[in-house]
């Protein structure tokens, strides 16, 4: 592929990518107001800008199998782990900005256990096996991931476990 249809379609997977995110949140703020049918068309318009992004990330050659897959995603994780959220909280601790500080802090805990998730399922495959796992709880708040029942609160954000997103 040619640089300038690379950094095109790049630039078009973020774009997808972020107008998915977006619209996602979007259609919960509709929800919670009240408005059912707004927040199905949010949903349903999220839908249409992941098959664009699935796309464009298909002819990127992002989507290999799942070995190389889950490697990317530890890789992507140990990043933010390591280097990214390290500089974005300097940054934040330095402006003084407590809330940026916090959404950090709430990233930088979920990225550590996201990245340990990873590399115990990309052992399991290289076994040819799947993951053992009878459920996964996610903390709506911070993004506290934690595998089998959830625990009685958060322990990063103290949020009650009957809030908890079950997977």
């Amino acid at each position: 592929m040619r640089k300038m249809t690379e950094k095109s379609l790049s630039e078009a997977f973020c774009g997808e990518s972020m107008a998915h995110m977006k619209y996602l949140i979007f259609a919960d703020v509709a929800e919670n107001e009240g408005f059912t049918n707004i927040a199905r068309l949010f949903r349903a318009i999220a839908y249409a800008e992941f098959a664009h992004a699935r796309n464009h990330a298909r002819n990127l050659g992002y989507i290999k199998n799942t070995v190389d897959n889950l490697q990317t995603g530890i890789d992507g994780e140990t990043y933010e782990i390591e280097e990214m959220y390290p500089a974005y909280l300097s940054i934040a601790v330095l402006q003084k900005e407590a809330q940026a500080e916090q959404s950090i802090n709430y990233a930088l805990a979920a990225e550590k256990i996201h990245a340990k998730l990873y590399a115990d399922a990309k052992t399991s495959v290289l076994k040819g096996q799947d993951l053992q796992l009878d459920e996964i709880n996610i903390c709506p708040v911070c993004g506290y991931t934690h595998v089998g029942p959830a625990p009685e609160k958060c322990p990063v954000c103290n949020l009650p476990k009957e809030k908890f997103k079950k997977f």
